[in-house]
């Protein structure tokens, strides 16, 4: 027997009654072409503004095409899609998702419209939603979208009464979507709310100080407080200010495994390997050993060196596997090979490389919970934490300055060696703290 999912609703607050009601007959802003959501994170948004989407679409139309778009589409179902149809199903919808065509179908009475899934991760995904005709579109995180997707897809709106439903976490104030849509919102007649944690009723504010706790600098400015915030100065401003409280002088006993990242030189940088270690729990990171080499070697000795270090991390850590920058194809074949021939116990991993962004929050996280450690002897890895700067010549980006004066390569390695640990210790320190 299919049991039918059931969202028991907490009050809503103020601005999600907002967003829930604005388009209504009664409302002063009802003639608005769309709303724009954004804010701080848990604040509610995602919940109330893909509601009020299919509330909006269900009420005003029949027989019609919306897109739903997020940065991708297995996100889309995760974060929004899980939460939207038990929703829906709650308040006596009829929803039926057709996963291979991106189709969400949804009923009630003799009403009946269909709800495409749209991923806008990069500036191909334009090409996904082109031909289609809408008479609606709500972009879940609108920010981490390329402008272009986020054009076609509005410029596909030509259904009478159509409107655009935006909703995102803010980024740097030179950000596309914050110049060409929320300060150009009165001349395109977009409804405008922001929002922040006390408009979310259903936290608690034990729940709102662990996430406050999990933030510092640019990144507390803009998913705690809110702010569209530029990435400007130094990067790890906690580090910086007083490398002393993350420095120690022997490792933890609790430290269980560990992990390699190497990053390869070349015009200028230099090779750089990190080891890092996890202590029980994925409580804590620490940086237990560096390799650090910039002038110019043949091959054969780059992996005679790894080979080296890597049978030195093994013996500080029960296992340690390498993950290589993934560019350099042929130097990681040859490392694979060296350490077969030599009969170390390592896996050597392409690293997945994910967003740079994505990183630097990550040890901001680890450095703002008192998370992260490291041992003094990796002069390199602590030069590089001090130094790193964004690059002031791209603030719409969120980039680090790479112009040869800081340490890159060691961030990286540093980076590769926790990439495939990250989101594990983030859903940790959240369900235990």
């Amino acid at each position: 027997m299919k049991i039918k999912s059931v969202f028991k609703f907490r009050p809503f607050s103020k601005k999600q009654r907002q967003v829930l009601n604005w388009w209504l007959g009664g409302s002063p802003v009802k003639d608005a072409n769309g709303i724009i959501a954004d804010g701080a994170i848990r604040s509610g948004k995602s919940v109330a503004m893909s509601l009020g989407f299919s509330l909006w679409a269900m009420t005003e139309f029949s027989a019609c095409n919306f897109a739903m778009c997020g940065k991708t589409i297995g996100s889309f179902r995760r974060n929004v899609l899980f939460w939207l149809k038990m929703m829906l199903q709650s308040r006596g919808y009829s929803v039926t998702e057709y996963r291979t065509e991106n189709l969400v179908i949804v009923r009630r009475g003799g009403t009946e419209n269909y709800f495409y899934i749209f991923g806008g991760k990069d500036e191909r995904s334009q090409d996904l939603i082109q031909g289609i005709t809408l008479a609606g579109v709500f972009f879940d995180e609108v920010a981490l979208m390329p402008e272009s997707f986020v054009q076609q897809a509005t410029g596909r709106c030509s259904v009478a009464g159509s409107k655009f439903w935006f909703n995102c976490n803010p980024a740097s104030p030179a950000h596309w979507f914050k110049r060409e849509w929320i300060d150009k919102r009165s001349e395109k007649r977009l409804l405008y709310l922001h929002f922040t944690m006390d408009d979310n009723l259903s936290l608690s504010e034990e729940i709102k100080q662990r996430y406050r706790e999990m933030y510092s600098g640019v990144f507390f400015n803009r998913y705690i407080l809110g702010k569209w915030t530029a990435a400007e100065g130094v990067i790890y401003r906690d580090f910086a200010d007083n490398p002393e409280r993350f420095i120690l002088d022997e490792p933890p006993s609790d430290i269980i495994f560990g992990s390699m990242g190497l990053d390869f030189g070349g015009n200028g940088s230099a090779h750089a390997a990190v080891l890092v270690g996890f202590t029980r729990g994925f409580r804590s990171i620490v940086v237990l050993d560096e390799y650090y080499r910039k002038e110019v070697i043949a091959p054969t000795e780059l992996t005679d060196d790894v080979c080296g270090f890597v049978t030195r991390c093994k013996s500080e850590c029960n296992t340690a596997d390498i993950y290589c920058d993934s560019a350099e194809t042929t130097l990681i074949s040859g490392i694979r090979t060296a350490v077969g021939e030599r009969r170390i116990p390592v896996d050597v991993h392409n690293a997945r490389k994910g967003a740079v962004l994505d990183r630097i929050r990550f040890f901001s996280m680890m450095m703002a919970q008192g998370r992260f450690f490291i041992l003094r002897r990796c002069k390199h890895t602590i030069e590089a934490l001090s130094e790193a700067v964004w690059d002031s010549k791209h603030p719409e980006r969120d980039v680090r300055l790479d112009d040869g004066t800081t340490n890159i390569d060691s961030l990286d390695a540093l980076e590769y060696a926790a990439e495939p640990y990250m989101k594990e210790m983030i859903e940790i320190w959240i369900s235990t703290k």
